[in-house]
């Protein structure tokens, strides 16, 4: 990725005000201090509607939930719960998130990880779950969408809505960070058991999230801890698209989430995908991907954050295609809103873009 290149094509530069998957340590929490009401349509909003415009977007971590409270009261359109968020969030009677909605009297997407296996958070709450791999070696895609119908059942019982999950890379490549998350080292039996989990899910009432597009199995290295490369675009057609190509008409009402990967052949070859126009481009049109689609990690993740912080890198995931920029790392609510508000002022972004990301999310 050349983050240099992608803050000169999005009019990011100085202006713009400093600040789910493996997750890194968790930071200082911060508090919020926007306003909180439904997103306008008009075409020229008053300065405190593009506020909150802006924030409905926005997915930012919620530890607690005073932290919760206080990050939807401003604005935003959901939360992300990460490894190291207070249980008592999912438990607490009075202050956990079904008491959240009934407080705020609004509904909010609440996000989580939870594949199964070496990803499902808060297990000692939500239970224990096998790894894709071994769900899909023991059973048919009917038992396991079975088994995604009752990870559904206990996500929305503890107020959660979204799940990002599953993973529909295929596994093959080495790489540590993919492994059992994979349901199968085949691309079409991958996407086949994949849409069985995300209809399993989405019977229970709850979202699954398809990722990480446009597929990590046989990429460079883990976005986690570096910049990573696919093999080259023409080579993606026959492999890593075979699972969303196969997985997104089987399971119309799951969301997609963009990797950070770099493709080569795709844009300029070196822009990560969740900041690369050409990679939104791309799930639009050849996969005829309607629904929502959420950025992988912006904050906890160094193939993005060693070169952008957190405001910068929501102005320029939006401004490339995505729906709901998500990040894990606290400290960035007011400064994302104030960056998107800064990228509306000057022409970077335009309201007719987040109005369209809105009615993506509503629906």
């Amino acid at each position: 990725m050349r983050a240099a290149a992608v803050l000169a094509a999005v009019g990011l530069g100085s202006t713009l005000v400093a600040c789910a998957d493996e997750e890194v340590a968790p930071p200082e929490n911060t508090a919020s201090s926007s306003a909180s009401a439904t997103p306008q349509t008009s075409a020229a909003p008053a300065a405190t509607d593009r506020r909150q415009l802006a924030a409905s977007l926005l997915m930012p971590p919620a530890v607690n939930y005073d932290d919760a409270r206080e990050k939807l009261e401003a604005g935003a359109g959901g939360i992300f719960i990460p490894s190291w968020a207070d249980p008592n969030l999912l438990t607490e009677e009075g202050r956990n998130i079904v008491a959240l909605r009934e407080e705020l009297g609004r509904d909010f997407k609440v996000s989580i990880d939870f594949e199964g296996g070496r990803v499902q958070r808060f297990s000692e709450v939500l239970g224990e779950f096998p790894a894709p791999q071994q769900m899909a070696a023991d059973g048919s895609p009917e038992d396991v969408e079975r088994i995604g119908a009752e990870i559904g059942r206990v996500l929305k019982a503890h107020g959660i809505n979204v799940d990002f999950a599953p993973v529909l890379d295929v596994d093959g490549g080495g790489l540590e960070v993919v492994g059992d998350r994979s349901f199968s080292t085949d691309p079409a039996q991958a996407g086949e058991y994949g849409a069985a989990f995300a209809r399993g899910l989405e019977s229970a009432g709850v979202e699954a999230v398809f990722k990480h597009f446009p597929g990590h199995g046989r990429a460079s290295g883990d976005t986690h801890l570096a910049e990573a490369v696919t093999p080259p675009l023409e080579e993606l057609y026959t492999h890593e698209f075979v699972p969303f190509e196969k997985a997104v008409p089987a399971a119309p009402g799951a969301g997609l989430m963009m990797s950070h990967l770099a493709v080569p052949g795709l844009g300029d070859g070196q822009t990560a995908a969740s900041i690369n126009p050409a990679a939104y481009k791309l799930a639009r049109e050849h996969l005829h991907f309607e629904g929502p689609i959420y950025t992988d990690d912006l904050g906890g993740m160094a193939s993005i954050a060693d070169t952008m912080d957190v405001p910068q890198a929501v102005v320029a995931a939006i401004g490339a295609g995505a729906d709901m920029p998500l990040w894990s790392t606290d400290g960035g609510f007011d400064a994302a809103i104030d960056a998107v508000v800064a990228a509306l002022d000057d022409g970077t972004l335009t309201e007719e873009q987040l109005q369209t990301s809105a009615r993506r999310l509503a629906e």
